[in-house]
């Protein structure tokens, strides 16, 4: 090539370990629009009850909580309805683990796509974070119209406080959470494989070490450090002590789990901006 020769762009992988060009991800954001749109239809196209999977799955969800954790094993709620106190849990712990479970396929499904046209490759897991709030609210609705009604019959032991205007701060801190997980995770499988089948698994511990189907109190108290070092724990007690009275709340513990979003984030925008330059030959 002639040294006269010039180009009209040129395409280079960041230089930098924890750089990201987060104009060029605002450039392309019809790209990441039209990503959304294509992840809220392509999951329930050509099915009978289409959307109404949404609610499906969180209320057969419950209901299994209701039967084997409230009734068989007794545990208990603290005085929280049951229905209401695994609904809580299951919504926020359901929209963060679809981020992560789907971001962390997410360079691996694409890699066909990657490899014809360049765009911005953190639009893919972007999409699917925002993709997944359009779940999360309809199951939200779900849970806010059987709160309503616990509070209208004024019986049930519910008392929201002025804490559940923290709830963006939850959902921020949740999505944060799934997203640099998923990142982290999808960037490691290009060359290592086999840690996608370990994913699963991983989801099934990380939930029982989250006071998803018991309240944080009934945890002894020698182990109790050991929930609270689960980042995600502290956001799901607060949302739970937000919209029902009853959990553990600390802007210690919320300060730690956005301590650990950050590092996690970082973490993850090093492993990506090393992977992407060479992830195409590897995938």
């Amino acid at each position: 090539m002639s040294e006269e020769t010039q180009w009209d762009l040129e395409i280079v992988p960041t230089s930098g370990l924890f750089e990201l060009n987060w104009r060029e991800l605002w450039q392309y954001r019809d790209l990441i629009a039209l990503f959304v749109r294509r992840d809220i239809v392509a999951t329930y196209k050509q099915t009978i009850l289409g959307p109404i999977w949404f609610f499906v799955q969180p209320i057969l969800t419950t209901l299994t909580y209701v039967v084997i954790f409230g009734n068989v094993a007794g545990i208990s709620t603290g005085g929280i309805p049951k229905i209401l106190f695994y609904l809580a849990g299951v919504t926020l712990w359901n929209y963060f683990q679809e981020c992560l479970v789907k971001t962390s396929d997410t360079f691996i499904l694409n890699q066909n796509l990657f490899g014809k046209v360049y765009f911005p490759r953190l639009a893919a897991p972007i999409s699917i974070v925002i993709s997944n709030l359009f779940k999360f609210f309809i199951q939200l609705s779900l849970f806010l119209c059987i709160w309503l009604y616990y509070i209208a019959q004024s019986e049930g032991g519910v008392k929201p406080n002025d804490t559940i205007l923290l709830f963006p701060i939850y959902i921020l801190l949740m999505s944060g959470l799934g997203f640099s997980f998923g990142v982290l995770i999808s960037s490691l499988t290009t060359k290592y494989r086999d840690l996608r089948f370990l994913i699963q698994f991983g989801i099934q511990l990380l939930m029982y070490g989250t006071p998803i189907v018991y309240p944080l109190s009934i945890a002894p108290e020698k182990y109790r450090w050991l929930l609270l070092a689960n980042p995600i724990t502290s956001v799901v007690e607060a949302f739970k002590y937000s919209f029902l009275g009853e959990g553990y709340f600390s802007w210690g513990g919320l300060g730690y789990s956005f301590g650990f979003m950050v590092i996690c984030l970082l973490l993850s925008i090093l492993v990506f901006n090393r992977v992407e330059k060479t992830f195409m030959d590897t995938v």
